[in-house]
């Protein structure tokens, strides 16, 4: 080595040596001094120097150091007040130019005389300036008089800068007139996007969350892009199966201590055609009550916590929301699932969009309940825009799962094989929404909506459409835990016994009084298409509907909801003198899932506001149903050219105790509703074939 190298190696030496790390202690004290008096002496830094043990050159140093920071900080968030100004102001300038074109002489009913756009836009700043004046001047006086400031009114949404530009912003949706539109739902996202918080993100965290939403967009995009040997298809059944070594090496990352040896990994990949377009789901997907009400059968509970960051130009591409939701299977013996996550939108080009999901930690005071140990990883999904109205979906489901309960060894297949939250359910379910939606959007009626002879107008199948859709929700609600009412047990009927419960009835759309629900599940080595099939046909309804008595029943009205001929609404009739003045209204829906088969007594009268058109959501409906899914010992859906597999049915009946809210549930009502569910039970498996089981 030349004597060059040796001054070199001994400088770099030196320098090395002169690098010295702040203890907690240390970088404590100087913050607080620092509040204090941000320019100390040379006393004062001589005696910070040795009660602190550091150099006064170290001293000295820092404090320009955080003065620097701090000087620094100020001028970013001078800088982002100011853009939000000028945003505000542009687009303040953007309505009012949009406002001045529709605007129509009050004498000759004629638009106003072009002018120079020049012009236009000084006179636009000038009444911008006067305005804002005016309100200043309104707000100090209404101060003086109230002894306190003004609550501004709301800010016109600016456009954001960049695509995470974490602030809280407004949503401007597009709309495409190829599809049918999700007005069935109740959510809006005008409401969604104003719901109010706590926040639940400081202004430290927010950066880190964008980043993490970044991260978690890319590597979705890449799971959902890429095959083997990321993804293997082990099975003859087409399904995708995550390979952890590869995943593992290929998204290496510190930070992922929170996974525990008990913890067990769920990942699946699966894709379809939907017909709807991409704008109109992305719609659905930022708008948790739109979110929840779509996929009720597996979203018990949806809601936003913060919105982080508002979409780019009036899209939703750059929208980043905190989100909490509970994931449920409909049965009382299968825990739901929390998560609160961050969910990010963006579009990759025209026509592609990714959204993904992603848990965090937040604090405790947005949490509904106690933190959940199951964890979302970069989850979501691509939607491809193709011709004629249609969308691709590939759909990427990934969590690490630590169950607090046990599964019931009735579901544990179901559940552990992925199957019950997996990307298949999701897609299933969602192919079938948007055929329902297809169906509403129908103009006139088909010949599978006959049925019967009664033949509802339009008005009257949407009508009917959304009363089946709220008994749907009601039913599937009233399964979860979410709803606040806990499960009982009543042991006897099987392994699983009677689950009950009890809540006090005040919504519009039920009747008023006690409720009391009453649900079982149990197993049956019938395919579940089989099943399905049995409820579904009114006339083997008699040989399960105890209620029924033994009486046949007539399908009086039928609309077609979907591909599959069991996905349909129907009105049906009893042959029953006692009540002549009824009608029973089902819906009937299958995908590859699962099943559902719902039904509640409806009055004539409810019946005629149905038919007319009117707006059923004060018709009162007490659902009561069935749930049929298969039970994943093959690894995929049961049918008939399957055998070995088995279905999995949850029985639920909900009845009207009394009509005085006041009334206590009495131990004859509880043993009334327990015989019905045994009674039911015997009677499928009797006309199933299955009584030994």
């Amino acid at each position: 080595m030349d004597s060059g190298e040796e001054i070199e190696g001994v400088e770099a030496q030196r320098k090395k040596k002169r690098y010295h790390r702040h203890t907690p202690r240390q970088i404590q004290e100087l913050e607080a001094v620092f509040k204090e008096c941000p320019h100390p002496d040379e006393k004062q830094r001589m005696q910070l120097s040795r009660e602190l043990s550091l150099e006064p050159r170290q001293i000295k140093f820092w404090f320009q150091n955080r003065r620097t920071q701090m000087k620094a900080q100020h001028e970013r968030a001078d800088n982002c007040s100011l853009r939000a100004e000028n945003d505000k102001i542009r687009c303040e300038n953007i309505a009012i130019r949009e406002a001045m074109k529709k605007i129509m002489c009050p004498t000759c009913g004629s638009p106003p005389v072009a002018e120079d756009s020049y012009f236009d836009e000084q006179k636009l700043r000038m009444e911008n300036a006067r305005l804002k004046e005016e309100l200043d001047r309104v707000s100090t006086i209404a101060s003086k008089y109230l002894g306190r400031p003004i609550t501004q009114l709301p800010p016109v949404q600016p456009i954001p800068v960049s695509s995470l530009d974490l602030s809280v912003g407004g949503y401007g949706g597009v709309q495409s007139g190829l599809n049918p539109s999700l007005d069935l739902l109740p959510g809006s996202s005008s409401s969604a996007m104003q719901l109010s918080y706590p926040s639940a993100v400081s202004e430290m965290e927010k950066p880190i969350f964008a980043e993490l939403a970044t991260n978690a967009i890319e590597e979705l995009i890449r799971m959902a892009q890429t095959d083997q040997p990321l993804w293997m298809k082990p099975g003859g059944d087409g399904t995708d199966i995550l390979n952890l070594e590869t995943y593992e090496r290929i998204f290496s990352r510190p930070g992922r201590q929170y996974k525990t040896p008990d913890t067990r990994v769920e990942a699946s990949r699966d894709s379809t055609i939907v017909f709807m377009n991409a704008e109109t789901i992305v719609e659905m997907f930022i708008d948790p009550m739109k979110w929840a009400e779509f996929f009720s059968t597996i979203v018990s509970r949806a809601r936003i916590i913060e919105v982080l960051a508002g979409g780019i130009g009036g899209t939703r591409s750059g929208s980043l929301v905190l989100m909490h939701e509970e994931l449920q299977v409909l049965s009382p013996v299968v825990s739901k699932r929390e998560f609160i996550f961050l969910r990010y939108f963006q579009q990759i080009e025209p026509g592609l969009w990714a959204i993904a999901d992603v848990s965090v930690n937040v604090s405790a005071e947005c949490q509904v309940t106690s933190p959940s140990r199951s964890r979302k990883l970069p989850s979501g999904c691509l939607i491809h825009e193709m011709p004629n109205g249609y969308s691709k979906v590939t759909w990427v489901e990934h969590m690490e799962i630590e169950d607090e309960s046990s599964t019931h060894n009735m579901y544990r297949d179901l559940v552990e094989s992925g199957a019950a939250f997996g990307a298949q359910r999701w897609l299933a379910t969602l192919q079938r929404m948007c055929e329902r939606f297809t169906c509403l959007m129908v103009v006139g009626t088909t010949p599978d909506d006959i049925g019967g002879g009664v033949v509802p107008s339009p008005e009257g199948k949407r009508s009917m459409m959304k009363l089946a859709q709220r008994m749907i929700n009601n039913f599937c609600t009233s399964l979860s835990a979410s709803n606040g009412h806990q499960w009982t047990s009543l042991s006897g009927l099987n392994e699983v016994g009677v689950r009950v419960s009890v809540h006090k009835s005040a919504d519009p759309g039920q009747p008023n009084g006690v409720v009391l629900s009453a649900a079982t599940s149990f197993w049956l080595p019938v395919p579940s298409d089989i099943v399905f099939s049995f409820f579904k046909d009114e006339r083997t309804r008699s040989q399960w509907d105890v209620l029924s008595n033994g009486n046949t029943v007539q399908e009086v009205a039928h609309i077609a909801n979907g591909s599959h001929p069991g996905n349909c609404i129907s009105l049906l009739r009893a042959f029953n003198a006692s009540q002549n003045n009824m009608l029973i209204l089902q819906e009937s829906c299958t995908d590859a899932s699962g099943s559902l088969v719902v039904y509640a007594p409806v009055d004539l009268q409810g019946i005629n506001v149905v038919m007319s058109g009117e707006d059923p959501s004060y018709v009162p409906l007490l659902p009561s149903g069935f749930v049929i899914v298969p039970d994943g010992r093959a690894g995929g859906a049961s049918t008939s050219s399957n055998p070995m597999t088995g279905s999995l049915i949850t029985v639920q009946f909900q009845i009207l105790v009394s009509s005085l809210p006041s009334a206590k549930l009495s131990a004859e009502s509880v043993n009334t509703v327990n015989n019905l569910i045994s009674a039911t039970v015997q009677q499928i498996k009797v006309g199933l074939n299955c009584s030994s089981v």
